[in-house]
């Protein structure tokens, strides 16, 4: 007998009472390879997810995508679209 799939919560899901975003920073676009933007559901001006030159995650990323950029995105939702989903999320 399966169990019923509607009842497990995905492994990747968080608790949206507790997920607290981490204040968005100015980036050192230095260290970054792709220089894009884009406007969040807010209005707000977020940097689209980007690889690093060092490999390594730069301030203020909120995740780790499947294709190795780091997003920067405020929020849950959507995060990674377009880059592989979220392998992990930071901070």
């Amino acid at each position: 007998m399966l169990p019923a799939l509607g009842l497990i919560p995905p492994a990747y899901a968080l608790d949206p009472t507790t997920y607290q975003p981490g204040q968005y920073q100015q980036l050192d676009e230095s260290q970054l390879l792709e220089h894009k933007h884009y406007t969040n559901k807010e209005g707000k001006s977020v940097h689209s997810p980007a690889h690093t030159r060092n490999g390594e995650a730069p301030p203020g990323a909120s995740a780790k995508c499947g294709d190795g950029s780091y997003s920067f995105s405020l929020h849950h939702r959507g995060t990674c679209s377009h880059h592989g989903g979220v392998v992990s999320w930071l901070g």
